[in-house]
């Protein structure tokens, strides 16, 4: 007696790009295999792709084989060997990556119905492909400031992944699970997630709106949560700096007892303090985003480039410039 077929759920092209983060191409393929493992037969199914078919260095160093090229993809497009969903796989040095054929080839994937994703920094490579207009998705908080200047039509968000139709984007790292957890609960129920989530060794699936970053009570270690509600006024007007008034206002505090609170929680002035998250956003832009340096200054909220200038040398020992050319030549070597 013939054992019954059962038929495969989704196929998915993973698209390699050099430098891509393992730890989220990992998490994404790996719950996968073990939802097969619980089911008992193939649901999912996946290859491995790169732009010529050879292999791929990730950022850690470890070089990953694959399975074809996207010109050989390009031919399963028609055919039953057609993916439902191709997920770019990237990580850092994204915003270099300039390859019209693998935008073109994303643009075809997704134009035939098939279902597009982006892990860590993909949703970059999706913008540029020209995918993400009015889509909402999920990139790495590292590189948030420079995709937003660098895609402004994209409604990027800081959480961990992102799901608008046909397009799924998440923020790397241990993301892809929750992502990928979720793609399966959807095809199948939540008894099926929670075993693989047995097998995987984690408690649960994390909301897509969950944190990316630690909560700042855990990340700068502050527990006065007057100066925890500034920072985050501070984080969240970076272009158009409020004032200190402005901002006692918002938590009934004088001016001198904020100035009192950063002395003592912080260990510098509220003024310091902004100027430094300011400048770190600026850092972030300079390092990802071609902007010129003035159209930086601007977006990190400061009046002239020659003051910004000699703000980011003062705590940086080099220029924003400089930065720039140090950055060029990293990527250079």
């Amino acid at each position: 007696m013939n054992a019954v077929k059962h038929p495969i759920k989704r196929s998915f092209v993973f698209f390699l790009v050099p430098d891509f983060t393992m730890i989220a191409f990992a998490t994404a393929l790996d719950p996968l295999r073990s939802a097969n493992r619980m089911l008992g037969y193939e649901a999912y199914c996946w290859r491995l792709a790169s732009i010529d078919g050879k292999p791929v260095r990730a950022s850690n160093g470890v070089e990953c084989a694959v399975n074809t090229s996207l010109e050989e993809e390009r031919k399963k497009m028609a055919g039953p060997e057609r993916p439902n969903m191709a997920i770019v796989c990237s990580g850092i040095n994204v915003e270099r990556y300039q390859n019209k054929s693998a935008f073109a080839w994303l643009r075809e994937e997704y134009n035939r119905g098939v279902a597009v994703g982006g892990l860590c920094t993909g949703a970059h490579i999706l913008a540029a492909a020209g995918l993400l207009s009015n889509k909402r998705c999920a990139i790495h908080w590292e590189n948030l400031p420079g995709f937003s200047e660098a895609f402004p039509k994209a409604n990027v968000f800081a959480d961990l992944f992102e799901i608008d139709q046909n397009v799924y984007t998440c923020a790397g790292g241990t993301a892809a699970l929750d992502m990928m957890l979720k793609l399966i609960g959807d095809d199948f129920d939540e008894s099926l997630v929670n075993r693989v989530c047995e097998q995987v060794l984690t408690d649960r699936v994390r909301s897509p709106t969950d944190r990316q970053r630690l909560p700042l009570r855990a990340r700068l270690g502050v527990q006065n949560s007057k100066v925890l509600t500034i920072i985050e006024l501070m984080e969240g007007n970076l272009s158009e700096p409020l004032s200190l008034i402005e901002i006692a206002d918002h938590v009934d505090l004088s001016r001198r007892q904020i100035e009192r609170l950063f002395r003592t929680e912080m260990g510098r002035s509220p003024a310091r303090y902004y100027l430094e998250i300011r400048l770190d956003r600026a850092r972030h832009l300079l390092i990802q985003s071609s902007m010129p340096v003035v159209e930086v200054a601007v977006a990190c909220g400061f009046v002239s480039a020659s003051h910004f200038s000699k703000c980011y040398r003062e705590l940086y020992a080099r220029s924003p410039q400089q930065e720039r050319v140090d950055r060029k030549q990293l990527l250079a070597a």
